[in-house]
């Protein structure tokens, strides 16, 4: 016997049941009569989803539907597969061997968080650094697949360009092959994006928790708990009354609105909390790492002026005499041998040392303010450049490419002992292979294939473009001004480590998919000038007949 198929639009009816979530899939009116189709609205003449025919032919019409998402993920796959077989296991970057300590040593490191050793430790029973990338290359996809799915609203065409970057960037491939945190820390700040349409407290706790641990994986990630959790404070003034996140129902009380902004906060405080419990105890420090004074006082040294500062007895041993147009980049302050901070006593990130420095730069900033304030804008307009000149030096611009010939063995002593504790990971040698002709195609893909920076900076400019553009029109997006939170996280993530360290290529590439998401979304269809919708319209995964769901 044939089992009939449930409708999707039926299946929606019934998920609008719980009393607290009110998600843009399940109440918001969508009609196609606008002309915007979102991604997983029903194409024009491809029928009512109540008409779907039981068998294969509802998987064929969603697989046609979404068939030019699907192409780009399987050809995202297919090139990590090309990284898979042309560098094995793993690329190696000099951070790599710290988070490799950490998994055998479990402690609180000076410089970096634990997050990326504890994921490393979950791993570490298949002893296998190729299974670790293999990880990595799936949180990639699942990116691209979270960016598609959170694009709903928008047309199918901006949803599945949306998806590009992260899915074909060359240069994010060659991330994820490296055996750092960015494709960790991406994955679950995204996650966390992805589910601001909801209004269920678990899930809304659930997105602090992922917050968390993206502070936990790096700390660029704490003021994105103030990103989100003023978004859930305020959406309520900022979406339309019949969107799916207005309030259609009336006005409500203080306490409910700030409820879901206390929920986030409280869900990612007692993680950082208990992991800053864990640092003091080790350090006798306050704190998530011990290196923010050290990192600002790099950046200052871009600009700072010792005679203009006029600084006390005890920080004039950090001055550099030189002009700044004569200094190195700011992470010779912290790295190389006859930096000021290095040649004080003890190691460079003991708390006498960081204080130290961090007084130094606060003195910095305040008496020179403007030059800061140039500084940063500097360091942030690399990001947008349309090459890709080697930046801070050529050794570490190197890491980013994918290698011609294998890489030695670290020269530094602790990357020498971590390259020690490696071995254990991997019950083994450790080390990169390269085969070819799968390397030299990755190769040349990388040549060609990349995000030029001007791009970049043109998918920002089209969210409030398109927001000045609807308002000079009096209309106004369905789910409200939801593209105002990944545009705001992409921001910050830029704007961070230009303002607290200097500029990474690496760290441009975790903001890219969350800039192209916030541009489809500000693409999205208008409210219709009636209430009321099209209830023919489905949704990504709606629509998917109940005997292919999991």
């Amino acid at each position: 016997m044939t089992r009939a198929l449930k409708p999707a639009t039926a299946r929606r009816s019934q998920n609008t049941a719980a009393p607290n979530d009110t998600a843009p899939d399940s109440t918001a009116p969508d009609s196609t009569a606008t002309g915007s189709a979102g991604p997983d609205s029903t194409a024009t003449g491809s029928g009512a989803p109540g008409n779907t025919a039981p068998g294969g032919g509802a998987p064929r019409r969603w697989v046609l539907r979404h068939r030019w998402f699907l192409a780009v993920l399987a050809l995202g796959a297919v090139l990590r597969a090309l990284a898979m077989l042309g560098y094995r296991p793993a690329l190696w970057f000099p951070d790599s061997y710290t988070y490799i300590v950490t998994v055998f040593k479990p402690r609180p490191d000076l410089v970096r968080p634990a997050g990326y050793s504890m994921f490393l430790k979950l791993l570490e029973p298949l002893h296998s650094f190729g299974a670790v990338t293999a990880v990595q290359h799936l949180l990639g996809l699942a990116t691209g697949i979270l960016i598609y799915r959170a694009a709903r609203r928008a047309p199918r065409w901006a949803a599945t360009l949306a998806t590009v970057p992260v899915l074909l960037d060359a240069y994010q491939i060659e991330l994820e092959h490296l055996l750092v945190s960015d494709t960790l820390f991406m994955f679950l700040v995204v996650a966390g994006v992805a589910l601001c349409a909801t209004r269920r407290t678990a899930t809304i706790a659930a997105i602090g928790l992922l917050l968390a641990a993206a502070t936990l994986t790096r700390t660029v990630g704490q003021p994105l708990i103030v990103v989100l959790a003023a978004w859930f404070a305020l959406r309520h003034l900022l979406s339309p009354p019949d969107g799916p996140l207005g309030m259609a129902d009336g006005p409500i009380g203080p306490a409910t609105r700030i409820r879901p902004a206390a929920v986030l906060l409280a869900a990612a405080l007692v993680p950082i909390v208990a992991y800053g419990a864990w640092f003091y105890v080790t350090y006798q420090r306050v704190g998530l790492v011990g290196a923010n004074g050290v990192f600002l006082y790099a950046r200052t040294m871009s600009f700072a002026d010792c005679a203009r500062m006029d600084p006390p007895p005890d920080l004039k041993v950090l001055c550099d005499p030189r002009p700044p147009e004569h200094r190195p980049p700011s992470q010779e302050y912290i790295w190389a041998k006859d930096a000021p901070l290095v040649l004080r006593p003890g190691i460079t990130f003991s708390k006498e040392n960081d204080d130290l420095a961090a007084r130094f730069a606060m003195l910095a900033i305040t008496t020179q303010p403007l030059d800061y304030a140039a500084s940063v804008l500097e360091e942030l307009a690399r990001s947008f450049t349309w090459g890709r000149p080697i930046y801070p030096d050529a050794e570490i611009y190197g890491y980013y490419q994918f290698p011609a010939t294998a890489p030695g063995p670290p020269g530094r002593y602790p990357a020498q002992v971590g390259a020690e504790y490696a071995k254990l990971y991997e019950q083994g040698a450790i080390g990169t292979e390269i085969v070819e002709p799968f390397a030299g195609w990755l190769r040349a893909y990388q040549s060609m294939v990349r995000l030029p920076g001007p791009v970049l900076l043109g998918i920002l400019l089209v969210p409030p473009v398109a927001a000045i553009a609807r308002r000079r029109h009096g209309r106004r997006l369905v789910a409200g001004p939801a593209w105002l939170v990944p545009w705001s996280v992409a921001v910050v993530l830029l704007i961070t480590p230009a303002a607290a360290a200097e500029f990474d290529y690496r760290y441009v590439l975790p903001a890219v998919p969350l800039a192209c998401l916030a541009a489809a979304q500000s693409l999205g269809r208008d409210l219709p000038r009636q209430s009321g919708g099209d209830s023919r319209a489905k949704e990504f995964g709606d629509d998917i007949p109940p005997n292919v769901q999991l």
